[in-house]
């Protein structure tokens, strides 16, 4: 049976052709100074912008100045490709290839830092900034911004700003630019912007208090709590512990990775965060015990298997291990449940308590007892002493204490000092 042929009207006209498609929608071609018949790059709504593109065509032909389409869209091209690269970029677009570019020591960024600084680009930086020209920015809009930049987060803003200010920095230096800086100099001149103050450090948990939070813990992560309070891990330095780093025998754990978790990529497993981080450490004798029975009952096989795996496989995710604290209305009942480290710091009425200050609060005993500055290096896995110093402070302050109470029990008041 013949197909029945759908007859596409063609209007002939005294220069060009349009035709209209089945479409609905029209297309125009025109035979150019060359004897090639050229059709529009697209298809017109109406016959009537049909012929306006013709007119317009027909006007380069008569004019001289008519070359074919192809050469010219490859000419306009050109001619943008010029426009972008000696156009100024915005601060949106330079940042964009700061970040792609941007290497510490040699080596490209984390992902997780990377993911970190497009986030404090995202939200903090560019909503404000991003549409200037770099030589359009100058202290007084770094300044503006500053002061209404995340006014709730002194931390975030302090990070920011010294983002802000790396990249600035960058764009003046003639170096990074092929010897012609962006900017005549870097406007981020605000004293002080990139630190924010210190917060108050949580009080140390009290033995008591760690072993009422790791009773109230899941049995899986009951142990992790008590390596981070005994031994001062990190919890990427606890969550990336396998069986073979751990030496029973001898009592030690060995401290080779750690695992960080980027938003881009997930779960990223590398060396410890220095190289000193890499260290063995001795283990509590009466924590060995409490190994011995989780390699037995939560730990994956294998030499490489993870002591805290995830509750299916892989890494254990710190949501997973922080869960959440139980809820309660205004007259004390409980509306939900609650599970995980949150809730098991509440139990032990310790709200205020980071997994991270039992840590702290390990190197501290630590010093307390008599370390000296570099066990207190190789036990917190610090490259230099300035952090390590901190605990040592930690413990003078305790022995100023401890002398305080010794004059009290011997009879010395505050009054009797006066």
């Amino acid at each position: 049976m013949a197909t029945k042929r759908t007859k596409r009207a063609t209007t002939r006209r005294g220069w060009g052709a349009i035709r209209k498609l089945p479409s609905g929608r029209y297309q125009a071609s025109y035979t150019g100074p060359d004897l090639v018949r050229y059709p529009a790059p697209i298809t017109f709504d109406t016959q009537a912008a049909a012929e306006e593109w013709l007119a317009l065509e027909r006007r380069t032909v008569t004019s001289g100045d008519w070359i074919p389409p192809a050469e010219r869209r490859a000419e306009l091209e050109r001619i943008r490709k010029i426009e972008r690269a000696t156009k100024p970029p915005t601060l949106a677009e330079y940042s964009t290839r700061w970040l792609a570019a941007r290497k510490t020591k040699g080596r490209p960024l984390a992902d997780r830092t990377r993911d970190h600084y497009a986030d404090l680009l995202d939200r903090i930086i560019l909503p404000t900034l991003g549409t200037l020209e770099l030589r359009e920015i100058t202290p007084e809009h770094v300044a503006d911004w500053y002061d209404a930049a995340a006014l709730d987060r002194p931390t975030t803003r302090a990070h920011a700003y010294s983002l802000l200010r790396s990249i600035l920095a960058t764009a003046a230096d003639p170096a990074a630019n092929s010897g012609k800086p962006r900017i005549p100099f870097n406007p981020c001149g605000i004293r002080g912007g990139g630190t924010s103050p210190r917060g108050t450090r949580a009080e140390l948990a009290t033995a008591e208090e760690v072993a009422t939070i790791a009773a109230a813990m899941p049995p899986a992560h009951r142990l992790l709590v008590l390596l981070a309070d005994g031994i001062g891990l990190r919890f990427g330095e606890l969550a990336e512990l396998r069986r073979s780093d751990l030496d029973l025998k001898n009592g030690m754990v060995r401290v080779r990775r750690a695992v960080a978790r980027s938003r881009s990529v997930g779960p990223v497993v590398k060396g410890t965060k220095s190289e000193a981080g890499a260290r063995d450490i001795p283990l509590p004798p009466h924590l060995i015990p409490e190994v011995r029975k989780h390699l037995l009952e939560h730990t994956e096989p294998g030499r490489t298997g993870r002591l805290f795996p995830g509750t299916h496989g892989g890494y254990l995710a710190p949501s997973t291990f922080y869960g959440h604290a139980a809820t309660f209305d205004k007259d004390g009942n409980q509306l939900t449940a609650g599970r995980g480290w949150y809730e098991a710091r509440r139990a032990a009425g310790r709200d205020d308590l980071r997994l991270h200050d039992l840590r702290h609060g390990a190197l501290t005993e630590a010093a307390r007892l008599g370390a000296t500055l570099a066990e207190l290096m190789a036990l917190g896995g610090h490259a230099t002493s300035t952090a390590a110093l901190r605990y040592q402070r930690s413990s003078s302050d305790r022995l100023t204490e401890l002398a305080r109470l010794r004059s009290e029990a011997q009879g010395w008041t505050a009054e009797g000092a006066q």
